[in-house]
């Protein structure tokens, strides 16, 4: 059974940074796809940063554009997120995610297409 924590979020003022981390474990075989989600309070979960396996297909949600990278260490299934300039509207609980499918490449921001989920780690952003 694959299992994800998440770790790194914490509470920082605008402008701030934070380094998010994946490790993962319980993998038979490497995910099709890994990424961030977040969710806020009253709002749906969205995709932030996903990449596919091999780093082919990349998506970035365009408020955080330039803003975060997403990375992983391919040996060990483990991904992070470095979240730089951060704003209140980044205040959410971040939530890391993998895909057992590769349904994922075509829908990669898509909760929906990703089966294996962290607890969350939350950010707080105060302006």
């Amino acid at each position: 059974q694959v299992h994800l924590v998440e770790s790194g979020g914490g509470s920082v003022q605008a402008g701030g940074s934070l380094r998010l981390s994946c490790a993962a474990s319980g993998y038979t075989d490497k995910p099709y796809c890994m990424g961030w989600f977040r969710q806020a309070p009253g709002k749906q979960r969205e995709g932030v940063a996903n990449l596919s396996s091999g780093g082919t297909y990349i998506y970035y949600l365009t408020d955080v554009k330039g803003r975060f990278t997403i990375s992983q260490d391919s040996a060990n299934n483990s991904l992070y997120l470095q979240m730089n300039d951060l704003k209140p509207d980044d205040t959410a609980m971040y939530y890391c995610a993998s895909s057992d499918n590769r349904a994922c490449y075509a829908h990669i921001s898509r909760p929906v297409h990703f089966q294996n989920w962290g607890q969350g780690t939350q950010v707080t952003v105060s302006s």
